[in-house]
Parts: structure tokens; sequence; C-alpha cells
């Protein structure tokens, strides 16, 4: 059974979806693959980890970089896992590119970028903290304007290159 709810930010609707235990989805409203891997007869329910992930979001719209984990699970092949969990690696206030991450998973920058693209869980698995070559923000399926305020949120100053080593 999957379970849904919902959160208000300063972005707009925001879409968790819960398999009970763990947060196996956050989508903005209408984003491109939007609650993809959500059942048709997912119900709302007020549960643990919504309240927990929540106040996770509350904090990180505060400009705060929360100092605990949400218990997450991906739904995804082999390979868009290992590319999710990559981007857990990635710190808060800093970017990599789809470039940096192929090279790091032995793999090419568009197949990363289809797999980066398809992230279920936006904002706590850290998409928005890749971008393309030359820093260009590039491929973002909430709309590059939402990458662009979650990477101001965070002081993320692209332009001065302010990127750190992420390991696989």
């Amino acid at each position: 059974m999957k379970y849904i709810s919902y959160y208000d930010s300063p972005l707009g609707s925001i879409l968790l979806a819960s398999d009970g235990k763990s947060l196996t989805g956050l989508w903005f409203a209408n984003q491109k693959y939007y609650a993809k891997n959500l059942d048709n007869d997912a119900l709302e329910k007020s549960l643990e980890i919504f309240a927990l992930t929540k106040k996770w979001l509350d904090l990180y719209f505060k400009g705060l970089n929360p100092d605990f984990n949400i218990p997450i699970k991906f739904y995804g092949t082999d390979f868009q896992n290992r590319v999710w969990q990559s981007l857990l690696n990635i710190p808060y206030g800093y970017t990599t590119t789809y470039g940096e991450l192929a090279s790091l998973l032995h793999t090419s920058a568009r197949a990363v970028g289809t797999a980066v693209g398809k992230n279920p869980i936006s904002i706590i698995v850290p998409c928005h903290r890749v971008v393309g070559k030359n820093n260009s923000l590039t491929g973002y399926a909430g709309g590059i304007d939402k990458k662009e305020y979650l990477l101001k949120l965070e002081s993320t100053n692209i332009a001065n290159n302010n990127k750190k080593h992420v390991d696989s």
C-alpha cells in the first residue's frame, strides 16, 4: 500500500509518497515524471515519515541545512538506484556536473542525465545540485526556475565554481 501527503512550499504544492515506513516520492505539482511510481489507490494519510519529511522541508526552506536524514526507498533500475544514491553524496551548497557523476559511475553523462531526471525524491535527493558543462543550469524535472531557486536558497555560487568532489 502506498500513502500520500501534501506540503505547501514557497515553490508550490509538493506531493509526498510513502510505503508506510520510508519516503518513496517527493514531486513538485505537475513536474515531469510526476508521481511516476505511485499507485492510483494511494491513500492520503498522516504518517510519522510525512511529519519528519515536512519538518525537514520546513528547515530547508528557511535556508538551513537539516541535520537529520529521512528514511528513503528507491524504486528504479539498478543503474537508476546507483545514480540516485550518488546524488546523496553532493553536499549542501555545492554542485557537481553530469560529466563528473558519469566519470565516477563509469558511464556516459547522457545516461546519468536521464537517471537524474527521473529522480523520484526531489530536494532531499538533491538532483538540483547537478549542473551541465560550464556550470549551465540544465535538466530539472521541476523546472529550471525551481532549480535556480533551490541553488540560491543553499547559497550555491555556481558562477564561482563552488564544487566539491562527489564520491560514488
